[in-house]
């Protein structure tokens, strides 16, 4: 007598059962519990930042009176131009803004320039003891900048280039951080462009000026942004460098300012403060878009 064995259904076993109703309508539940977590964690990193903005800008426009009060006040009950009037009197302000505008202006657009010519040799030249060099490149992005100075102060003093414009930007002309994030962008650039050029003719420069620099804006955006805020927000440089005030930056001003004011008027301290913060801001806020496209564009990079 023959024995038939019958054999389940793939519907009968218990591995491929549905789920019960309760774990499907507990998934949402989980759901919206991560989203409030991370909408509380953002809303906190954001205060971080917001709150002494806030503070910063309300107690340039508040007098002496409202800033000590108490319960304090968070809004300043008349703006009041009295505190950058003073700040501006008491320290050369002037002088200040000009210095740290020659200064980024220069100093940015030279580390652009390098960082683009670098990157693209980097990219796309072959030459001996290339991974070599860009291993040292890497290394110099671990190195603190600080471990520089007394080599560089020595040399620009070597130059005769003490409390001078070429004393205060020759020395950050290099970028190794824009460097690298330039080549990584553009080794995700499509080759047949690059092959189409050569085809008609085109050489290093051309290709570089036609093809890799238009294609290659967001991330020359971000080394440029990146390469002005460093820039304008440089102290212990500009510092040790100079030596006389007018060849100061506004960084180098807010010590002088409270030097000559101490800590008994925030209002105009923070004044003076605002001026030194308000243009990096503005710079920020309209170019904040071309971080996010060109951070993005270079950690898609190859490792060719």
């Amino acid at each position: 007598m023959s024995t038939t064995t019958v054999r389940p259904r793939p519907t009968d076993s218990p591995a491929a059962s549905p789920p019960s109703t309760g774990a499907r309508a507990g998934r949402p539940k989980i759901r919206l519990r991560r989203t409030w977590w991370a909408f509380l964690l953002l809303v906190a990193t954001a205060l971080v930042f917001i709150v002494p903005l806030y503070m910063l800008v309300t107690t340039a426009f508040k007098t002496n009176g409202e800033i000590y009060a108490w319960p304090m006040k968070f809004l300043p009950s008349e703006l009041t131009w009295a505190n950058l009037s003073t700040a501006w009197e008491l320290a050369p302000f002037g002088a200040f803004i000009k210095n740290s505008l020659l200064v980024t202006a220069v100093g940015a657009a030279a580390k652009v320039v390098l960082a683009v010519f670098t990157a693209y040799a980097f990219a796309f030249l072959p030459f001996p003891g290339k991974k070599g060099l860009f291993l040292v490149m890497l290394g110099a992005l671990m190195v603190p900048g600080h471990v520089t100075l007394l080599v560089n102060y020595i040399t620009i003093g070597n130059m005769g280039l003490i409390n001078t414009y070429a004393g205060l930007i020759l020395p950050g002309v290099a970028s190794a951080f824009g460097t690298f994030l330039l080549r990584q962008h553009f080794l995700t650039l499509p080759g047949e462009v690059f092959e189409a050029a050569e085809l008609d003719g085109a050489g290093h420069f051309r290709k570089l000026a036609s093809f890799v620099a238009p294609m290659s804006v967001p991330a020359i955006a971000t080394v440029g942004l990146v390469a002005v805020i460093d820039e304008w927000n440089n102290f212990v440089w500009p510092l040790i460098i100079t030596n006389s005030v007018n060849m100061r930056t506004l960084p180098i001003g807010l010590m002088y300012l409270k030097a000559n004011d101490g800590l008994t008027s925030w209002g105009v301290l923070m004044s003076g403060t605002l001026i030194v913060v308000l243009p990096m801001l503005l710079v920020f806020l309209f170019a904040q878009r071309y971080i996010v496209t060109g951070l993005t564009g270079a950690a898609a990079g190859g490792g060719r």
